[in-house]
This record gives C-alpha cells, sequence and structure tokens, in this order.
C-alpha cells in the first residue's frame, strides 16, 4: 500500500511539472507568435543571402504561410524557455540523487545546454550558408531556386538537431569515463573508429554535399577528442583530492624506554 502511494505522488508530482514546463513554454509562445514572420526571415536569412538576384522562397500549401512561422515561433520559445524546462526537470529528480550525483548533474545539464545552443549558432552561422552557397552554385543555368518554408524549415530544424547533438560530445564522452563505462585509454585506441564513424554520421545526417559533411564531421571528432582531455583532467584532480583527503595511516614506532 505504501509503494502504490508513493508511486502515486510522483506521478502527481510529475504531471505537476509538465504542466510548468508547458505552461512556461506557451507564455514564451505568446510574444514570438507577434514576431512569427521576422523570427522566419531571420532563420530564412543564410538561404535568402545566397539566391541569384531576383530569387525567393516559395509556399506551395494554402496553410503554410501560417503555420511554418507559428512553428518557428514555438521552436524559439522552447530554446528560450529551456532554463526553466530543466529547472522543472531537476526539481523532479533531484530528491532521487545522491549528493555526488547532485554536485555532477548540475554542471552537465548547464554544460550541456550551452554546447547544445553553440552547435546550432555554428550550423547557423558557418555551415549554413557555405552549403547553400555551394548548392545554388551548382544550380544550372535557366533553373530558378525556390525553395518551399516548409521543407527549408525541416531541413533547419534537421542541421539544428545534428549539430546540437554533436557538439554534446564531450558530455558524452565524461559521463563515459565517469561512470566506469569506459577509460580514457580505451577511448584513445578507437580513435581511427571514431573518426570513421564520425564521416559515417555526417554523410546520414546532412545534405549529400561534401562541405556539409565536412562541417560535421570534423568538429565530431575534435569534441571527441575533447572530451578526452576534459576527462582525464577531471580524473586526475579526482585523485588528487582523494589523495589529499585521505587520513595518515602510518603507525608510529612506540618510544624506547
Amino acid at each position: 500500500m505504501h509503494t502504490e502511494s508513493s508511486l502515486m505522488s510522483h506521478l502527481l508530482e510529475l504531471r505537476a511539472r509538465l504542466i510548468r514546463i508547458l505552461a512556461g513554454i506557451m507564455l514564451g509562445f505568446l510574444p514570438c507568435a507577434m514576431y512569427a514572420r521576422e523570427l522566419y526571415t531571420i532563420l530564412a536569412q543564410p538561404l535568402l543571402e545566397k539566391l541569384p538576384q531576383g530569387g525567393q522562397m516559395i509556399a506551395t500549401d494554402v496553410a503554410t504561410p501560417f503555420f511554418v512561422p507559428m512553428k518557428v515561433a514555438m521552436m524559439v520559445a522552447f530554446l528560450i524557455t529551456l532554463p526553466h524546462t530543466l529547472y522543472q526537470l531537476w526539481a523532479f529528480i533531484a530528491p532521487g540523487l545522491y549528493s555526488n550525483e547532485k554536485r555532477l548533474a548540475i554542471p552537465l545539464v548547464l554544460v550541456s545546454s550551452l554546447l547544445f545552443f553553440f552547435g546550432m549558432a555554428f550550423a547557423y552561422f558557418a555551415a549554413m550558408p557555405l552549403v547553400f552557397e555551394f548548392i545554388t552554385y551548382f544550380a544550372p543555368e535557366g533553373v530558378a531556386v525556390m525553395t518551399d518554408i516548409d521543407k527549408y524549415l525541416s531541413f533547419v530544424l534537421s542541421m539544428f538537431m545534428a549539430f546540437g547533438l554533436t557538439f554534446e560530445m564531450p558530455v558524452f564522452v565524461i559521463v563515459l569515463v565517469r561512470t566506469g563505462i569506459i577509460t580514457t585509454v580505451k577511448l584513445k585506441e578507437i580513435r581511427s573508429f571514431v573518426l570513421v564513424g564520425a564521416f559515417v554520421i555526417a554523410a546520414i545526417f546532412t545534405p549529400p554535399d561534401v562541405i556539409s559533411q565536412f562541417m560535421l564531421a570534423i568538429p565530431l571528432y575534435l569534441l571527441f577528442e575533447l572530451g578526452i582531455f576534459i576527462a582525464e583532467f577531471m580524473m586526475k584532480k579526482q585523485k588528487e583530492t582523494a589523495v589529499v583527503a585521505e587520513p595518515n595511516k602510518e603507525v608510529k614506532d612506540p618510544p624506547s624506554k
């Protein structure tokens, strides 16, 4: 009976946290919806700047000009309310964590969020302009490049997701090492496999052009190396702290009579 009541209380707590998360996103969505058109224009800027003079984007469905900017507004609302979302999730799981797990979880959550934003920024400011310039350059003579706004949004979201997750590689490596699943020595041994895997992942999750594949694969591998470096540094500091905190176990000889 106690177990059932405890489970029910956890479910009620989870429902309350989810309601607060949705309420926060909706509150963020309302002001974003007022500037939905401007937000989509900003999102489309990397492509608009690379289109030939007179080039434009099109909407092939009747309701697309309304729903696509609203989707962008919802995406922006989710991103700006992400700290509130993470806090609600943290408040739900924190009571079940040990103190050392709490000390590790808070920095990992903050760092992983920042890295995901950095990955999106890298995709927007560095990768997408080069990709669109490459694609529009090879458009045949007489072919007007006019991308559907809904398909463009799907493309951008896939790029954001791919680069955002790629920038999570250091956190992934640190968690693997700190939990004892794998050691940094073993990670160094599989470097060549990781490099090949990075290009395979880039070929799957990016458009079929060389530039975008290289711009995803190279950061993925470099961030893997960064994760190894940080994990080794953290393990070294942990060992030094353990040595300093260890009590002196040396037994002194009794004084001679």
